[in-house]
C-alpha cells in the first residue's frame, strides 16, 4: 500500500482556509488529526515519517536523546505484532498503561525520534507494519496531504504537537 499526495480525493478547503495565517493551517491540521480514529492517526504518522522521513530524521534524531526511548523500543521489539499494535493504539488513545506513562515522560524531540524509529522498524518488519490493504480514511488522507504541503518548520510543529499529546504524563495535574 502506498500513499501519494495525489491520492487525496478532495481538498481540505472546508477544514482549512488557505487565505488564513500559516499558524492557522498548523492549528487546523492538529485539530483535524486529533479528530481522526486511532488507526488513522497511526497511519498518518507512519505515512508522514515514510513520505517525509528523510527531512524529519535530522530534526528528530539529531536533537533527541533517543537513549531515553531505547528501553521502550526494545520492549516493543520483544512483543508480538498484535501486542505492538495495541501499544501504539494505547499511546494514540492516551490509555493509562505503564507503557503510555513511560512514553509520557519523554521529551518532545525524543517522542519525535521514537515514532521515527518505530516507522523504520515497521519498514524492516520488526514492528507490525500497516496491514496490507489498509485504506486510510478520506480525512486521514487529507490531513496527510496537508502536512506534506506544509513547509518543514510547520511539519515539525504539527508532528511535535501530535506526538507530544500521545501517552500519559504521570506528572501532569
Amino acid at each position: 500500500m502506498t500513499f501519494t499526495s495525489d491520492s487525496a480525493s478532495t481538498s481540505f478547503s472546508s477544514a482549512f482556509n488557505y487565505s488564513t495565517q500559516p499558524g492557522d493551517v498548523v492549528s487546523s491540521s492538529i485539530a483535524v488529526f486529533k479528530s481522526l480514529s486511532v488507526e488513522d492517526q497511526l497511519a498518518v504518522l507512519w505515512y508522514a515519517y515514510t513520505e517525509m522521513g528523510r527531512s524529519i530524521t535530522p530534526a528528530a534524531t539529531g536533537a533527541a536523546r533517543l537513549q531515553f526511548a531505547e528501553g521502550l523500543l526494545q520492549q516493543i521489539k520483544q512483543m508480538s505484532h498484535a501486542q505492538q499494535l495495541e501499544v501504539m493504539r494505547d499511546l494514540a488513545a492516551k490509555r493509562n498503561t505503564q507503557f503510555s506513562r513511560s512514553y509520557g515522560v519523554l521529551g518532545i524531540n525524543t517522542k519525535l525520534a521514537f515514532w521515527y524509529e518505530l516507522s523504520e522498524l515497521m519498514v524492516k518488519g520488526i514492528v507490525v507494519p500497516v496491514p496490507a490493504g489498509y485504506q486510510i480514511s478520506r480525512d486521514g488522507s487529507q490531513v496527510l496531504s496537508t502536512i506534506i504541503g506544509l513547509d518543514f518548520g510547520q511539519q515539525i510543529t504539527v508532528l511535535r504537537k501530535v506526538v507530544s499529546d500521545m501517552g500519559i504524563d504521570p506528572f501532569a495535574d
